[in-house]
Order: C-alpha cells, then sequence, then structure tokens
C-alpha cells in the first residue's frame, strides 16, 4: 500500500465523525488518494461538480482531519479524474516533489512495517527507524554494511518511505553508488547532464540514501567527487545514509578521509538471520503471497538454510510454485523434492542466457532488443520477465543480475521484479505465460 494510500485509510475514521453519513457515502467514499506532494494530499474525484461541492462543503472537515493524521500532510487538491495525470505532472515540477529524480525507484512495499526484525538485525533497523524519524539530528552518517541478500537495500527504501508519508516536504534522494558514478561520467562527458547539474542535483537534498557504495573502491576522481558532496551535506545537517557489503575500514583503494567520515557516524552491521527470524521471514513471505504454510514446514525450510534472506525467499517462492504445479499440498516431503529438483543437475546447469534465450523466444523477440536500452513496448515487458525469473530461479547477486541484463542497477532489477511478481497475481494471461516458461526450463 502506497504512503498517500494509508495516509487516507488512516484519516477516514475521523471524517466519519464529523461528517454526516450521506456526506460521506456521497463525496468521501468516492474519493481516491493518488500522491502526496510537499504537504498536499492530491485527492481524485469523477466529476468536476463533486470536487466543487467538496472544496465548497467539505474543505475544512477534511484539513482538520489530516491535521489529526500525526503527519506533515496539512493540505488537501481535488483533482477530477481525467485532468490527473496533467496535474500530478505539473504540480510535480512546480514543487519538485518529496522524492528527488535520481533514476532509481522506491519500492513502495520496503516499508518499516514489512521488515522482519530479529537479534540479526535488530540493531541496524533500529538505527534506521530513528534516522527516519529524526533525519539530520539522529546518526549523521548511518552506514549499514553486511553480506548480500540480508536487507540492506530494504532498510534504506524504508527510510525513504517513512519520509515521504511523515516528512513530505523534505527531499529524499535515493541512488545506487553505480548511478553515481555514471552520472558523474556522463556530466564530466559534456551529456545532457552538466557538472553544475551533477552537484545540484545530489547536494541540493536534505536526505541522501547511496546504495553499495563499495563500487567507489578505486575510482579516485569519483571519490573527490563524493567526498565534497558528503562533506556539503553533514556540514548542512543533511543525512546521509550509505550500505556496503563491508565496513568501512575493509573497502580497499578508499581515500582515509572518506573510510574516516563513513565510520564518524554510526555503523550497524546486518548479519545472517538465526533460525528464529528465519522462519518469522518465511511466515510473512508466505501470507503475502496468500499461501498458509504449516509451521513444521517454514520451519524445515529455515533450517535448511543458512544462507542470504533473498535464497531463503527464493526456496519458498520455489515450493509454492511446485505446489500449484502439480497441484499438491505444501509438505515436507514437496520441500524435499522442489529442493532437489531446483538443485539436480539440470538445474545447476541452468545459466541466465537460458532465461533470457527462453523469453525471447517465447515472446519472439531478439536477445540484444530485451538486454539493450529500447523503450518499445514489445520489449518491455520480456525484459521485466526476464529480470524476474533469473530472481526468482537462480540464487544470484542482484548486481550480477543486473549485468547480465545489459548493466542495469541493481534497483531496476528489484523493480522489474516486484512488478512482474505484483501483476501476476490479478493478470491470468501473464500468469500463464510465466508458468509455461518456467516449465520449458525445467525440461531443458
Amino acid at each position: 500500500m502506497e504512503s498517500y494510500e494509508i495516509l487516507w485509510k488512516t484519516t477516514l475514521p475521523e471524517l466519519e465523525k464529523t461528517i454526516s453519513s450521506i456526506s460521506f457515502d456521497t463525496y468521501i467514499v468516492n474519493l481516491t488518494p493518488v500522491d502526496i506532494i510537499g504537504n498536499r494530499l492530491i485527492l481524485c474525484t469523477q466529476s468536476a461538480i463533486f470536487a466543487d461541492q467538496i472544496n465548497g462543503r467539505l474543505k475544512e472537515k477534511i484539513s482538520d482531519a489530516l491535521n489529526k493524521s500525526n503527519s506533515d500532510v496539512t493540505e488537501f487538491q481535488i483533482v477530477v479524474a481525467k485532468d490527473r495525470d496533467e496535474y500530478v505532472k505539473k504540480i510535480n515540477e512546480d514543487s519538485g516533489g518529496a522524492i528527488a529524480d535520481a533514476g532509481s525507484p522506491i519500492n513502495p512495499k520496503f516499508t518499516f512495517e514489512s521488515f522482519v526484525v530479529g537479534s540479526s538485525n535488530e540493531f541496524s533497523y533500529h538505527a534506521a527507524k530513528a534516522v527516519a524519524d529524526n533525519p539530520g539530528d539522529a546518526y549523521n552518517p548511518l552506514f549499514i554494511h553486511g553480506g548480500t541478500g540480508l536487507g540492506k537495500t530494504h532498510l534504506l527504501m524504508a527510510i525513504a518511505n517513512h519520509l515521504k508519508l511523515h516528512k513530505p516536504s523534505l527531499r529524499v534522494l535515493y541512488a545506487t553508488c553505480e548511478q553515481f558514478i555514471n552520472q558523474m561520467v556522463e556530466s564530466l562527458s559534456k551529456g545532457k547532464l552538466t557538472p553544475m547539474d551533477f552537484r545540484k542535483k545530489f547536494r541540493n537534498v536534505d536526505v541522501l540514501l547511496i546504495d553499495d557504495v563499495q563500487f567507489l573502491s578505486k575510482k579516485q576522481s569519483t571519490q573527490v567527487e563524493f567526498f565534497h558532496t558528503f562533506n556539503e551535506l553533514v556540514m548542512q545537517n543533511k543525512q546521509v545514509v550509505l550500505s556496503s557489503d563491508r565496513p568501512p575500514e575493509e573497502i580497499e583503494y578508499l581515500e582515509e578521509r572518506l573510510k574516516t567520515r563513513f565510520s564518524g557516524g554510526l555503523l550497524a552491521d546486518v548479519q545472517i538471520p538465526d533460525l528464529e527470524t528465519r522462519i518469522a521471514i518465511l511466515r510473512k513471505k508466505s501470507e503475502e503471497q496468500k499461501c498458509l504454510v504449516d509451521i513444521k514446514v517454514l520451519s524445515y525450510i529455515a533450517e535448511t538454510s543458512e544462507a542470504d534472506i533473498r535464497t531463503l525467499i527464493g526456496k519458498l517462492t520455489k515450493v509454492i510454485f511446485a505446489s500449484k504445479l502439480h497441484e499438491r499440498p505444501i509438505t515436507i516431503d514437496l520441500v524435499k523434492e522442489a529442493l532437489k529438483e531446483s538443485a539436480g543437475e539440470k538445474q545447476e546447469e541452468l545459466k541466465v542466457d537460458d532465461i533470457i534465450n527462453c523469453v525471447c523466444n517465447f515472446y519472439k523477440v531478439n536477445k540484444a532488443d530485451v538486454i539493450g536500452k529500447k523503450k518499445n513496448k514489445e520489449f518491455i515487458e520480456p525484459r521485466q520477465v526476464c529480470s524476474y525469473l533469473i530472481t526468482e530461479m537462480m540464487s544470484l547477486p542482484l548486481v550480477t543480475v543486473g549485468k547480465s541484463m545489459g548493466g542495469r542497477d541493481h534497483a531496476t532489477i528489484i523493480y522489474a521484479r516486484d512488478k512482474i511478481a505484483e501483476q501476476i497475481k490479478n493478470d491470468d494471461k501473464l500468469r500463464v505465460q510465466i508458468n509455461d516458461i518456467k516449465k520449458m526450463l525445467l525440461k531443458q
């Protein structure tokens, strides 16, 4: 659920107390929240007449209800459905929006509420939550480090989502280190982005979230630029949050002054989850997929999995898919068969190129177009399906998946994976297509 949907949901009970049932059912129930821009909630209605009535008769009561929502959103704007897209685009251009544009989408599912807390990540979770509640005042910088697939990106995006809901007037920018590097190179090569534009983008923010800063290693000129960006933000009490697969002192070929500054705030490590946390994660993920799995089965999967969270969830996904494919209930015997099948010779031989080629053949498109930069509709869906299947059927770091998909960053892979995962819940045609591709791959 998006932040604006959560806010509106918490506002409705207050409105129900102060507005007559006839007005509530006629006008309020038919309003749809579509965005939060600055301190303003954007609500959509189907009729201009309804918009006039609400602005004339109910404006004060809606504003009062928003003021009681414990967020910085204190105003609202009614737009008519037919004008919605144009209006939101224009108001975003005028205000800049809460989430600054860095090319990395913020996954709305990555919230503090959806993060499973255990002894292995409790410290990092509370540190991230403290920063989200008081950016620039709590811990600056916050440096979260740990192995691949343990939830670092989830925490960074949870901070961004929390701020969008509770402090929408702040400019928050999330980007991967790879994007920082690429955009800096572009600015120096006289591309569309000038050096001044680049600095403005990364320094004119209230909160800067950079994922995978270990990739600064060996990049001397980028380190200099990052050093000055970091310094300017921290000196102005702007919040900086960084993630890495290792602590600062272990990042090779990183300038000492950067190591010192990265260590000058709070270092929080995320470790491999213990058994109890692994079971809790599996239970939450099975609930999200609307699939009830016996606790004994979840315990068995957790006990036989000590790797990262992504691999753990991948095993659960394989088991659920096997259950649907063979129309069998999820039992420990089915788990053994499904995981044995996925770890057998045929599955071990499965390569990224096998998946990409299979998807391309299925959709009858050229591989170069799918992993390339073309934005034609006929290439976008196969491209996203590839990202989804690779992450689901193979235990690979997202950075590796991104490189295989034409050099895309891991945030783009996450977005594609989650978009397809969400789409197949309601799109029967796409779900059948993906299951057919999986069957083709498993028979190879």
